[in-house]
């Protein structure tokens, strides 16, 4: 058995997102939340809590992961800021959040959790984004 198939996500990130692509390292998430473009990258390891954990091989898929889903973030939404992070107060499985900073978003200038989260996507709406996002990670035809 490889690590990747022993791997499972934490249902409440699962809850909380929808999958746009699975990476080489990391599932590639979209936070269902109306008030931010926000992805989440969940790495495809049991057990994982902290970055300490992965291997140096992982380590450096996970920077570079993170580095290409900024820059499609950047491409697609044109944030004043990003904002790169894992907490993991909540939920302690391994995860990282790349969010899309506005100065004029409702948190502004502080953490997004400064205020209550935003309602869910629902019907068309969720479904028109997820296909944009899905199409800006799809992997390059040669």
């Amino acid at each position: 058995m490889t690590e990747e198939s022993l791997f499972e996500i934490d249902l409440a990130l699962e809850d909380d997102s929808d999958l746009i692509t699975n990476w080489g390292l990391c599932q590639v998430r979209l936070v269902n939340d109306m008030n931010f473009p926000w992805l989440m990258l969940v790495p495809r390891r049991p057990d994982l809590v902290e970055i300490t954990q992965l291997s140096a091989e992982d380590w450096s898929l996970f920077t570079g992961e993170i580095m290409s889903a900024s820059k499609i973030l950047q491409t697609l939404e044109k944030p004043y800021k990003l904002n790169v992070a894992t907490l993991g107060n909540q939920v302690r499985q391994l995860h990282l959040h790349i969010i899309a900073r506005y100065q004029d978003d409702d948190a502004w200038p502080n953490p997004i959790w400064s205020i209550p989260r935003g309602g869910k996507r629902v019907g068309e709406e969720r479904d028109m984004i997820l296909t944009r996002y899905r199409q800006a990670f799809a992997p390059e035809a040669d």
